[in-house]
């Protein structure tokens, strides 16, 4: 099948089957592609990456343990290349090889840029899966590109920040910078548009310690979306694993390796850890009538869970039409090595896996014991990272919160709900937010791990922004082209009056103070907080709660501030200025707070409006939206470099989310002093507090310390 081509002499060396992909020696190029069902491998060598068709095909004859593989001598950095796969079209049995489609290298370091679709990316003939396509489909793909490893990373190091100092900035790599009005305008939505002084100093002064960075592994923008004028914004759809993608370059081929590198190296240097968002879940090939780009032409049967009643089709954990066999050992090597070359080579900091859960189904349910998990326990590299799980997928059972492994951090989709209900007015949500406050111990300690396992948020890249959540209960997601049916329905949202922007002045208060609310209890709670980029600015998308496909003003952050989004800004950095400052706010371990145990082996008081503990009648009265919360100063578990307990201060949390204001009586402490309100959402600035009693506004949060007399 496919285009003839005439073979040009070249030197042809058998090479080595390992390592996989295409490596650069500084002489020549080693060429290995594992397939164990292919009857025969070509290399395909293209003059430049918009040549249509390769000029040169070079068969792999040499194949050892399913690996074929060749040396090339006169193939230099910089060259374009792709695989045409031999073997059986046979869907009913899985196998789904047709040579007619150049498909990318697994391994690729880097990709020439994004799929050109037509009907000839696919395997099959239109309307006849059992078909094998005979049209040549290079013309449409990338090409994958031999790159050189000469990157001087000098005396780079990660930061290494403790969990428990860990502020995580969730943001997109083209959103957080397409139109920031500082730095270079060549590197807007760049990587090195986010490694700019200006962002870079955002993030310092907001207290973050980590950008998590939505999904910049080489992904394919849905054909479906292209044909609507859209794209595939979040990046949810990886088609290469070790490549970054070239969308967020300042130009083709193996200038994102070294740019993405030159970003982290900045932000490095700027105490700043990179995590990156990564998707070994599923790939961009889509279900049985999807294309094939690269793993489906390669071994659909090796890389695919497929359905054992049906090979023809995939087992679809992720909603997205297939789902990687990570129970296979080269699948799983895939993986593996794709996280080492993004600590060892790229040098980032953590992942954060999406829909976690589908990697721990070695057969059926999830298994936090499970292939991928022990693997990664035992890996010297990868075992030392940050390790962040969303820990659901959209298979049955597929919720599964708190069940991850020992050293693994999870996005605490109860710790969302619960503050999104409590400050919408909920009633009977105390307890749960008692919890949520606390650190989620219901939730992480009897798998042996601690706050630091929850990652807290109230708001991220899916759903509502901040401003939103305030704004809107309906979602509004008319410009993605789906009849308003995308997105989720329900997200635990309020507009306190009226849908979407007003001027109303009360209105206009009002979310701007739950908003304050949200933040506040995000930075005050137990755990690692996490921020969505552009929220400590009032960032709206109109309602839009699934903008996966909106790559323009609508989803970007806006850098010109007014007065209301300055003050929310100034008093974001507040908060977590406080949080950085107070150690009792950011601890290691659980609270002690025993109502049983004397006073000095407590952290953590829970009190309610007249100063007195809670009671278990408290604690059920649906009807309550108030609460306390004391915490001691040495309630501290951080240590100072020399082995002393770290300086915490005693502080008072109040929480009201009813709609009446409440009368609070402050609790009277042994040693002499008073308490001095540090935030309150109701009013800016701080001060003392004169009388044993504040007074608590309808929908307010306040943060109060205690100062010895002298």
């Amino acid at each position: 099948m496919g285009t003839s081509v005439t073979v040009l002499p070249t030197r042809v060396w058998p090479g080595a089957p390992a390592p996989l992909g295409a490596t650069w020696d500084g002489e020549g190029t080693n060429f290995a592609l594992y397939s164990a069902h292919a009857t025969g491998v070509e290399l395909c060598l293209f003059e430049s990456a918009e040549s249509p068709r390769e000029s040169l095909r070079v068969p792999l004859s040499e194949r050892t343990d399913e690996v074929w593989h060749a040396y090339l001598p006169d193939v230099r950095p910089g060259q374009c290349y792709g695989y045409r796969v031999h073997g059986p079209y046979d869907p009913a049995r899985g196998h789904r090889f047709n040579p007619a489609k150049l498909v990318l290298d697994p391994y690729a370091r880097a990709i020439s840029g994004p799929v050109r679709w037509s009907d000839a990316l696919f395997g099959h003939e239109p309307g006849a899966e059992e078909a094998a396509d005979p049209r040549d489909s290079a013309p449409g793909m990338p090409r994958a590109i031999v790159v050189e490893n000469a990157f001087t990373w000098g005396d780079d190091r990660s930061p290494r920040t403790p969990w428990n100092r860990t502020v995580i900035y969730e943001c997109h790599v083209k959103g957080m910078t397409a139109l920031h009005p500082d730095g270079p305008a060549a590197l807007r939505g760049t990587y090195l548009g986010l490694a700019t002084d200006p962002v870079i100093e955002h993030l310092q002064r907001l207290g973050v310690t980590a950008v998590e960075l939505l999904p910049v592994q080489q992904f394919a923008v849905d054909r479906h979306l292209v044909e609507r004028s859209l794209t595939n914004y979040w990046g949810y759809n990886t088609i290469g694993f070790f490549a970054p993608d070239v969308r967020y370059a300042t130009g083709v081929g193996g200038r994102a390796v070294a740019e993405f590198k030159s970003m982290v190296k900045r932000l490095h240097r700027a105490g700043l850890e990179v995590i990156l968002d990564v998707v070994y879940n599923h790939t961009g090939e889509g279900n049985h009538l999807g294309p094939t780009l690269c793993f489906r032409g390669i071994d659909n049967v090796a890389y695919y869970r497929l359905d054992a009643a049906d090979p023809r089709h995939y087992v679809d954990y992720t909603g997205c039409g297939n789902t990687l066999n990570l129970s296979h050992s080269r699948t799983l090597q895939l993986v593996m090595d794709s996280l080492r070359y993004w600590v060892t080579e790229m040098h980032v900091d953590g992942f954060r896996f999406d829909l976690a859960a589908a990697l721990g189904r070695d057969i059926g349910e999830m298994n936090p014991f499970g292939r991928f998990f022990d693997v990664i326990r035992q890996d010297p590299v990868v075992s030392r990272v940050k390790l962040i799980a969303e820990p659901w997928d959209l298979g049955e059972n597929g919720y599964q919160l708190g069940r991850f492994p020992v050293g693994w951090a999870e996005w605490n989709g109860q710790y969302r709900d619960t503050v999104r209900r409590f400050w919408r007015g909920d009633p009977g949500a105390i307890g749960a937010l008692a919890s949520r406050l606390a650190g989620s111990s219901d939730v992480y300690e009897a798998s042996g791990r601690s706050p630091q396992a929850s990652i807290n948020f109230v708001t991220c890249h899916d759903g509502f922004t901040l401003q939103d959540l305030v704004s809107y209960e309906e979602r509004h997601n008319e410009a993605n082209q789906e009849e308003n049916r995308d997105g989720h329905p329900d997200n635990e949202s309020r507009n306190w009056g009226v849908e979407g922007p007003s001027d109303a002045p009360h209105i206009v208060r009002t979310r701007e103070r739950i908003k304050r609310n949200l933040l506040a209890t995000l930075a005050f709670s137990q755990g690692v907080p996490m921020l969505s980029h552009g929220d400590e600015m009032g960032r709206t998308q109109l309602g839009n709660n699934n903008a996966y496909c909106q790559d323009n003003p609508l989803t970007w952050v806006h850098w010109d501030l007014d007065r209301t989004r300055r003050d929310l800004l100034a008093f974001t950095r507040r908060i977590f200025e406080i949080r950085a400052a107070n150690p009792v706010l950011r601890r290691r371990g659980y609270f002690r707070h025993d109502a049983g145990a004397p006073p000095e082996e407590r952290d953590l008081w829970w009190l309610r409006s007249d100063g007195a503990e809670m009671t278990a009648d408290d604690w059920s009265d649906a009807s309550s939206h108030v609460l306390g919360m004391l915490i001691r100063e040495s309630a501290t578990d951080e240590r100072d470099e020399h082995g002393e307990p770290a300086a915490g201060e005693t502080v008072l949390l109040l929480l009201n989310g009813g709609g009446r204001t409440r009368r609070f009586v402050l609790p009277a402490l042994a040693e002499a002093g008073g308490w001095e309100e540090m935030v309150n959402t109701a009013r800016a600035g701080s001060r003392p507090v004169r009388e044993g009693a504040v007074s608590l506004v309808a929908h307010s949060l306040m943060l109060l310390r205690y100062r010895p007399a002298g």
